[in-house]
């Protein structure tokens, strides 16, 4: 099942034949690349947008892996746009057609004929509003139209024998922060470091939310265990103080995608 809908991701890339993917660094955008490079070589380029809300270890992942795999890519630094500085609900939305925006320019002004981004089929039965904004300015989702979810597009990476099958997921920074919420330097700085922190400490994947002063730990239920047992809460704790954070909450929940959006869609 697998091999088919690898074989169907071909035939959507060989019938692009000419593109620029907008690359994160990701597990899913880095198939997509890793997969393209070896039908396409040099007729597609991974192009990684960095702005201020993109942590910047994605962004050393992402030229690490094409260095790595001598594949054609571009880093192109964007500054804070204004229409997301107070994070509005439709934040994700205003952001990716903003940032597409600037790849479609740039797929123009080299000679690409498209653009597209790595989102799979597990994207189009989540809340996603980024999407919208992609169909509207036709951007091509080729591992969407084969039909692979993230767990197959893991073990196609495995199979490719690339260490990056197993990445966690990462979403950028302003998913921390409310909604309606001003956004600032110091903000996403000290989220970056908490879980940065976290990451080191053995703990990848987890995010951490604010509410003013305080941390909302969110992380995948088999740490929860570990980090309320001393001295290891003690350590989290004063870590994430020494950041800047007044309290430092363990949401017994653990990890959930998304899960400001609730507040705002009824989810």
């Amino acid at each position: 099942m697998t091999e088919n809908k690898r074989d169907r991701l071909d035939s959507v890339i060989s019938e692009l034949n000419s593109f620029v993917i907008g690359f994160s660094g990701g597990v899913d955008s880095s198939y997509l690349l890793f997969r393209a490079h070896t039908l396409l070589k040099d007729k597609v380029m991974g192009v990684t947008l960095h702005t201020p809300y993109i942590p910047l270890s994605e962004i050393e992942e992402a030229i690490g892996f094409a260095e790595a795999h001598k594949i054609n890519h571009r880093v192109l630094e964007l500054p804070f746009p204004d229409q997301i500085r107070e994070n509005p609900p439709a934040r994700c939305y205003i952001c990716k057609k903003i940032l597409f925006d600037h790849l479609l320019r740039f797929a123009a002004e080299n000679g690409f004929a498209h653009v597209a981004d790595g989102s799979n089929a597990d994207d189009a039965v989540s809340y996603r509003p980024g999407l919208m904004a992609l169909r509207k300015l036709g951007i091509r989702s080729p591992l969407m139209e084969a039909g692979l979810t993230k767990l197959e597009i893991r073990s196609l990476l495995r199979d490719e024998g690339l260490e990056i099958a197993d990445k966690p997921s990462m979403t950028c920074l302003m998913t921390r922060i409310p909604y309606n919420t001003a956004v600032g330097p110091d903000i996403l700085e000290m989220v970056e470091q908490a879980e940065d922190f976290l990451s080191a400490a053995g703990y990848p994947g987890t995010r951490v939310r604010i509410h003013d002063k305080l941390a909302r730990i969110e992380c995948h239920p088999e740490y929860l265990e570990k980090m309320i047992q001393l001295p290891e809460r003690e350590l989290i704790a004063a870590s994430l103080k020494k950041i800047g954070f007044r309290y430092v909450s363990l949401d017994l929940e653990g990890y959930r995608s998304g899960s400001y959006d609730g507040e705002n869609t009824g989810k």
